[in-house]
């Protein structure tokens, strides 16, 4: 079972996409935060469940889950799993946002 390790990053990603979100639908915010926390949990037991990224080809560092409205970029590495970006999905992925930490 591999360890999901959130980054900076990514939880500043997903907490401004909560707050812009919460100001109009605090409800509807919640209840995203909470599904991509549930879905990236699946990924315990499945580290190789996202597809990679489109953008990054032949890449195949990364990898990524959509959970509506939002696209959660991920790297393996061993039995760690790094949540390295959350971006609405109508936002372009921009390469020097991904570089290995």
């Amino acid at each position: 079972m591999a360890e999901i390790i959130w980054t900076e990053p990514a939880l500043s990603d997903l907490d401004a996409i909560a707050d812009y979100i919460a100001l109009d639908k605090p409800d509807a915010a919640s209840t995203l935060v909470a599904r991509i926390f549930h879905h990236v949990e699946r990924l315990t037991d499945n580290p190789k469940l996202g597809s990679i990224p489109r953008e990054l080809r032949p890449i195949k560092t990364y990898r990524q889950i959509v959970e509506p409205p939002c696209r959660i970029f991920y790297r393996v590495r061993n039995d760690q799993i790094f949540i390295v970006h959350v971006l609405r999905g109508e936002r372009q992925l921009k390469r020097k946002n991904m570089t290995p930490r």
